[in-house]
């Protein structure tokens, strides 16, 4: 068992979760944000405004049944035209699994996911190695530092042309990348990226079931991704 941070203090940072439906992991991400000690505001995906939050998390789930393709419908929620301008404005936004196929099908992140290349459903706890601290959700993280974080899905193997592989890497925006075993064929390992801002960070594994000793994997190791987005933007 590994120990985690110390929360930060109760802050009045509000962090929205969208629930759309099939949304699974909003309650757990939520519980998340309240153990990091910010506000959890829980948003709808018809909802019209983002009701003045801080930060936006997209949760894990098969929002839609995953029909058409994983996210893709989404996408095209009400709310997410509020999203997708906010996060062009510099707004936070954090997509965990089903959250960062919409980031994709909402071209706020390049790239696209598609099916494991194994074509089975996956679940485990997967090593990670962080890659890049300088976003709003990785600052307390260290360079290098390898984390384990459980990760589930069916639809995770992330594609890219080389082109653009070879801008993320160049330009430092991959966040994660797999360790030991790649769980779904992402090319080049990537587990999580960011854009270019470092506002909008996406990734297959789910921090929000790594941040209590008891529960789970018995690891806090997703809990920074809770407390960086706090520290930054009450220091912003």
């Amino acid at each position: 068992m590994t120990a985690g941070p110390t929360p930060a203090a109760r802050s009045n940072t509000r962090v929205g979760v969208v629930t759309f439906p099939g949304s699974l992991d909003d309650r757990d991400t939520q519980r998340a944000i309240r153990l990091a000690g910010a506000e959890a505001v829980p948003l709808w995906h018809k909802d019209k405004s983002l009701q003045q939050v801080d930060a936006v998390v997209l949760p894990g789930g098969f929002s839609y049944g995953d029909y058409l393709r994983a996210g893709a419908i989404s996408r095209f929620s009400p709310l997410m035209e509020k999203v997708i301008d906010g996060a062009r404005a510099g707004l936070p936004v954090l997509g965990i699994c089903n959250g960062f196929q919409v980031l994709t099908e909402a071209h706020l992140l390049p790239g696209a996911m598609l099916g494991n290349d194994h074509l089975h459903f996956i679940c485990r706890d997967q090593k990670l190695r962080v890659e890049n601290t300088a976003t709003a959700w990785t600052g307390d993280y260290a360079a290098g530092q390898e984390i384990h974080i459980p990760l589930k899905n069916m639809d995770g193997r992330y594609v890219a042309d080389s082109r653009t592989l070879d801008m993320l890497e160049a330009e430092g925006r991959v966040a994660f990348r797999y360790l030991d075993v790649n769980p779904n064929g992402s090319l080049r390992d990537i587990a999580g990226i960011t854009n270019e801002a470092g506002n909008v960070v996406g990734l297959m594994p789910h921090p929000e079931h790594a941040v209590e000793p008891l529960v789970g994997s018995g690891r806090t190791d997703g809990l920074p991704f809770f407390t960086s987005i706090i520290k930054k933007l009450v220091s912003a």
